[in-house]
């Protein structure tokens, strides 16, 4: 098996927040929401490790939602106060709509401070008083976040009267989270990226047209943000990217293989890995796994976080042989399709489901990769 990251088995970030918490974030505050928070984080780690994961998250436990705590503590960006946005999710029953404040960039954007700091260090120091060489992960959105939330039009053209210094502003920014959480001894990052895999479906594109995107190379203007991000990264950090189409109680919101971006994405983001989305058909077929270069690894999200059915063993294997054949086995890994709790609300299976989930994960990758 691996020893560095993304290693054979691995999981997203997010992970369903158990009910003694969802409780204690209804009705506490301050100091007692916090200590909350660290008991469901300290069960949350032992149970990870005891799965067999040789990484493990704080399963975003402090969090509502997966990329907007960390957006709304860049200095420069704010909650939109008279107005919000509607993001449309699909699933087997119909449609469901989530409506999140819209976002401000109303100064110019810096880190004031590294953004969940604290929580990263309570995870590294929870991990090492167990002793058992489990490596802590921190998970972020990436700087596409945004602005593929907001658009041009979040952006204060009185700030920013060129996008281009947005842009700078922006990577700069993320560039300084990077070196400071390196420096707290975060060896395991991931960069949440859902617009890469947005951008795959001909409707997302039309949505960015019509507000005044160029959808047809945005992803290379996002790719090479990312990459001005990540330039001068720590020695010894690893930095993964995960992509998938939405995940918001069990639904999502875009459709279609990587195909649009594979080849550029695969080929010049300048991550270690990729999480990919890989559950069902909409998420499409691996030949865009083609373009990616050797030493480069995929994560293939073959299993469904989107319910609590568990999956076929030897389907798992026979999907993963599938995937071999566009690159190389010895570059893939297995993981499921994207977190478990995107936000505070959670997917639709229960707590041993998502444990029975990435207990298949790993006992398949030890069969797989020995």
């Amino acid at each position: 098996m691996r020893t560095t990251p993304p290693f054979r088995a691995d999981h997203v970030g997010s992970l369903l927040r158990p009910a003694a918490l969802l409780r204690a974030r209804e009705n506490l505050t301050g100091d007692a929401l916090r200590e909350a928070e660290d008991k469901a984080i300290r069960e949350v780690v032992r149970r990870q490790e005891e799965t067999g994961l040789q990484s493990a998250t704080d399963g975003e436990f402090r969090r509502a939602s997966w990329h907007m705590d960390f957006i709304y503590q860049l200095g420069g960006i704010g909650q939109a106060t008279d107005e919000h946005i509607t993001v449309r999710f699909h699933n087997e029953q119909g449609d469901i709509e989530f409506t999140p404040a819209a976002l401000r960039v109303h100064d110019r954007i810096k880190l004031n401070e590294p953004v969940f700091a604290d929580d990263f260090a309570f995870l590294r120091d929870t991990l090492a008083a167990r002793g058992a060489g489990v490596v802590p992960k921190l998970t972020v959105p990436s700087p596409s976040m945004v602005h593929y939330r907001g658009g041009p039009a979040a952006i204060d053209r009185e700030v920013y009267p060129d996008v281009e210094e947005f842009w700078r502003d922006l990577s700069a920014a993320y560039a300084e989270q990077v070196r400071r959480i390196g420096a707290l001894g975060c060896t395991y990052l991931q960069f949440d990226d859902t617009s890469l895999a947005y951008l795959n479906d001909p409707a997302q594109r039309a949505e960015l047209a019509a507000r005044g995107d160029d959808a047809d190379h945005m992803h290379l203007r996002y790719i090479r943000q990312i990459n001005a991000a990540l330039a001068a990264k720590p020695d010894g950090m690893t930095v993964t990217t995960h992509m998938c189409r939405g995940n918001f109680r069990s639904s999502w919101a875009a459709e279609g293989g990587y195909d649009f971006v594979a080849e550029a994405l695969f080929g010049e983001l300048k991550v270690d890995g990729f999480f990919l989305e890989f559950d069902d058909e909409r998420s499409g077929g691996f030949e865009p796994l083609r373009f990616v270069p050797p030493g480069k690894m995929v994560v293939l999200g073959l299993v469904t976080t989107k319910s609590g059915e568990l999956e076929s063993k030897d389907t798992l294997k026979r999907r993963i042989d599938e995937a071999a054949k566009f690159v190389d086995l010895d570059q893939l890994c297995l993981s499921p399709q994207c977190g478990f709790s995107s936000t505070v609300e959670g997917n639709q299976l229960t707590a041993d489901e998502q444990f029975a989930k990435l207990a298949l994960i790993v006992e398949t990758a030890q069969e797989v990769w020995g």
